[in-house]
């Protein structure tokens, strides 16, 4: 791997070494050596680039369309020419595994391109009246101005790819805080978006301190706040966005239930059930399905499917050939998700079946969870209600699909949702009774770019994906002449 730049905040095209908010040190995931100090932006940086944003902004947003078009499509390409330094960097920032970490570039790729091409496809709306109210109207999609735009820590690449480039494709400016636990990626997102011509001011991305991020949300020129994170950090921006009657788009995360049916092959979603909660992230993903809905003809084959596999899923350090699991992000993490585990163990709130500790041998001391497997957990337990993230499954059984639907719908979040089944009619019936913003039938994917992506209940609201996910950076000016 070649050695990394020093991480800095860049004000557009301007890079500080030294910032407001003092300086993190960055610990490696797998040894918690510190690998890296840098500075964090307070109040005063995100000032600065809000004030460089206004003095982009009018220009940015009279670029002709297609000249951000191909500005946008530069900046895909070089996404994907640093394919591997992106990998190498997902897995330096939070233990991304190399092969997930590139999955993870491809994905982001598909969304910088598909928002790329939008740049010139937006078009308002014609409304003739003239036989009527005598009048003819007419409608503009205009951009919002400066969107602040605030990231967590797992998969940075993938949302910045899903916020910064539609935004930008509307005609805004952006100030980005990325998670200080995860800078390197953004880092080198920051220096592509200087490489594909995007000019001084629209775009500056600035790790940082909560007064940091309280700053961007509470700026009076900053128009809008994308966020992506949990309810207890929503909470707090939206209470600033309401004192400033400002917007916001909330992607909150989910407690998401997949219902697997017996007409399905078993084997095929035992992979997926184990892929997309374990082999991903280390279950550390918003949109995973975490709840496995097992029907009771066939729970005992699927929980011994499940073991199986998951016991070949190797866990280790994410440069390591062959790992699929690696560590969870920090200890603060690992210290959480293992007193829910113990919880588990000593209220008696389910079976675990498969793991259940810390990696021992030469993983003992790192951030690395055994793949876990609980079974029968309560529905209103701890471990069934909270987001784990972390590399572990829970699997119920359900007798009908009225009863499956009532377990997948007993959480108060609604992000994703999945069916198991090759009965079509099954497949539309249920979609209507669960409630999420999205429901994936036998291994769809959840994030396309083509389409909208988003919850309902404390998942948040607004759309990232599709026509929507543009829309949510435009504001739509009606003009009307009379006829008089």
């Amino acid at each position: 791997m070649t050695a990394l730049a020093p991480i800095k905040l860049r004000i557009g095209h301007t890079d500080l070494e030294e910032g407001s908010g003092g300086t993190y040190q960055h610990l490696n995931p797998v040894t918690q050596d510190v690998q890296a100090s840098f500075p964090l932006a307070g109040k005063k940086e995100i000032d600065e680039a809000v004030a460089k944003a206004e003095t982009a902004r009018e220009a940015w947003r009279t670029t002709p369309p297609e000249v951000r078009r191909d500005i946008l499509f530069r900046l895909a390409d070089l996404i994907e020419q640093n394919a591997e330094a992106f990998a190498q960097r997902g897995a330096i920032d939070g233990g991304t595994p190399l092969i997930n970490g590139l999955r993870m570039v491809e994905t982001s790729v598909a969304w910088a391109r598909y928002y790329a091409g939008w740049c010139d496809k937006l078009s308002g709306e014609l409304i003739s009246t003239l036989d009527t109210r005598g009048e003819f109207s007419y409608t503009v999609p205009e951009p919002k101005g400066i969107v602040g735009i605030i990231i967590t820590w797992n998969g940075p690449l993938i949302s910045l790819c899903m916020k910064v480039v539609p935004a930008l494709a509307a005609g805004n400016c952006c100030v980005v805080k990325p998670a200080e636990l995860t800078p390197f990626a953004p880092d080198l997102f920051a220096t592509l978006c200087r490489e594909a011509g995007i000019p001084d001011g629209v775009v500056s991305i600035l790790p940082g301190t909560g007064e940091a991020g309280q700053a961007l949300v509470a700026h009076p020129k900053v128009a809008l706040i994308s966020f992506t994170g949990g309810p207890i950090t929503a909470r707090k921006i939206m209470a600033t966005c309401a004192e400033h009657i400002k917007p916001s788009i909330m992607e909150l995360g989910g407690k998401s239930a997949s219902l697997l049916f017996p007409d399905v092959d078993i084997s095929a979603a035992c992979q997926r059930a184990i892929f997309w909660t374990i082999g991903i992230m280390a279950g550390q993903g918003c949109a995973l399905p975490t709840r496995l809905l097992v029907h009771e003809d066939v729970f005992d084959e699927t929980v011994e499917k499940l073991k199986a596999i998951a016991s070949g899923f190797k866990v280790g350090d994410p440069f390591e050939e062959g790992v699929l699991v690696g560590p969870v992000i920090n200890t603060a993490a690992r210290d959480r998700i293992m007193g829910m585990l113990e919880r588990v163990k000593s209220n008696n709130n389910g079976n675990i079946v498969l793991g259940g500790n810390l990696c021992g041998g030469p993983l003992a001391g790192g951030n690395f969870i055994e793949p876990t497997i609980i079974v029968d957990a309560p529905l209103d337990s701890e471990i069934s209600q909270q987001e784990i993230f972390g590399p572990v499954l829970l699997v119920n059984r359900f007798k009908d699909e009225d009863e499956a639907v009532e377990m997948a719908n007993a959480t108060a979040y609604g992000l994703a949702a999945y069916i198991q089944t090759n009965d079509l009619k099954r497949a539309h019936r249920l979609s209507e009774r669960l409630v999420a913003g999205g429901v994936y039938i036998n291994g769809a994917t959840q994030i396309n770019p083509h389409t909208p992506f988003g919850g309902v209940g404390i998942s948040g609201f607004g759309k990232e994906g599709g026509r929507a996910g543009i829309d949510a950076y435009l504001h739509y000016k009606t003009v009307t002449i009379a006829n008089n």
